[in-house]
């Protein structure tokens, strides 16, 4: 057969020849293409990023929940390995003129970005003037830095995520009884935004309970006060059932307690807040919230994922580093941990 041009076609033989060293330059252009792109990552520069974290003295809690600031500072080291960032941490010890101190020194560092975590707007004001002056990005957790992107939890969200949760345990297992829901725990914590964490519990407590009275039970930030406060509650609604919203897992495990103590573990459903390990743990720690344990009344607690900050800081520090836009607000994704997603979002330690 002749070609269109009155030429002879080339043999089958030599056209399905041309044919695989058409495809074999192809295939050579994509590697030589992805070889490129790996030696571009490989020789990607390396960031000095410095992180001053809340407060890093032994024992003491962050937001309203049980995590530490070792816990947030470990996550970070964790995470930083997998991008080309030399982290310098700093303690600000919740103290404005010990932050301002670091900042001072990241500036004499020139560190490439300064993630700032301090609950003091004031003083953020001040370390995001003097960040600016030298040129230097700033990433802000939980409180804003003027002109930075923050990364935030959302109270009010968690809040009502475990009203709702709770709502629809009262609707499905009690309809018909009478029910109240109760909001406890350190409820004028303004530093950690409690309040707006009891208001979503009872924005959340009406969503399929919508005549439900509410109890606000303030425990000024002792959780030993759960117990008599709860308990003179209880005594005044004998033959009632509870939804308790506590506003952190240590007023969760004070509430079964105090349910426990008058004989009515079967009148209450509770859940916290946080998912520290006070409520979760191993497959043999026998915690509340396990799946061996589907007879708890603490049915679940809203993952706050202090614990995590750096799995999802860094790569919003990383973008900013590479010259990226990022969204001036990135808000933590709150859910509902329970006996059945518990080891999916916190696999034990102790699992083979």
């Amino acid at each position: 057969m002749a070609s269109a041009a009155g030429t002879p076609a080339p043999p089958a033989g030599r056209r399905r020849c041309f044919a695989w060293i058409a495809l074999a330059g192809l295939l050579l252009l994509a590697w030589l293409a992805g070889g490129g792109a790996l030696v571009a990552v490989a020789q990607e520069r390396r960031y000095t990023v410095a992180f001053a974290n809340l407060t890093e003295e032994p024992g003491a809690t962050l937001e309203g929940t049980g995590f530490t600031g070792r816990e947030v500072r470990e996550s970070f080291a964790l995470a930083v390995r997998r991008y080309p960032i030399d982290l310098v941490f700093y303690d600000n010890h919740r103290d404005g003129q010990k932050a301002l101190a670091n900042a001072e020194d990241a500036v004499r560092r020139k560190v490439d970005l300064y993630i700032q975590y301090l609950d003091d707007p004031a003083t953020n004001v001040k370390i995001g003037q003097s960040l600016r002056a030298a040129g230097i990005r700033a990433l802000a957790i939980n409180t804003p830095v003027p002109d930075a992107p923050l990364y935030t939890m959302d109270n009010r969200a968690a809040g009502r995520i475990a009203g709702e949760a709770l709502s629809e345990y009262g609707a499905k297992n009690w309809r018909g009884l009478t029910t109240i829901g109760i909001v406890v725990g350190n409820l004028r914590a303004q530093e950690h935004r409690i309040p707006e964490r009891a208001q979503g519990a009872s924005e959340g407590l009406k969503r399929h309970l919508p005549a439900i009275k509410i109890t606000a039970l303030d425990t000024q930030g002792n959780p030993a006060q759960v117990g008599p406060l709860l308990a003179k509650l209880l005594a005044t609604n004998s033959a009632t059932k509870a939804l308790v919203a506590a506003m952190d897992d240590a007023s969760a495990l004070a509430a079964k307690s105090a349910l426990d103590s008058a004989g009515r573990l079967a009148d209450g459903a509770i859940v916290g807040q946080g998912v520290d390990r006070s409520v979760h743990g191993g497959m043999n720690d026998r915690k509340e919230i396990d799946p061996s344990n589907r007879g708890s009344i603490v049915i679940g607690s809203v993952a706050f994922y202090l614990d995590r900050y750096g799995y999802e800081v860094l790569p919003i520090a990383m973008r900013m580093l590479r010259g990226e836009t990022v969204p001036p607000r990135t808000v933590t994704s709150h859910r509902l941990i329970s006996a059945a997603n518990v080891f999916i979002e916190y696999p034990p330690y102790d699992m083979n």
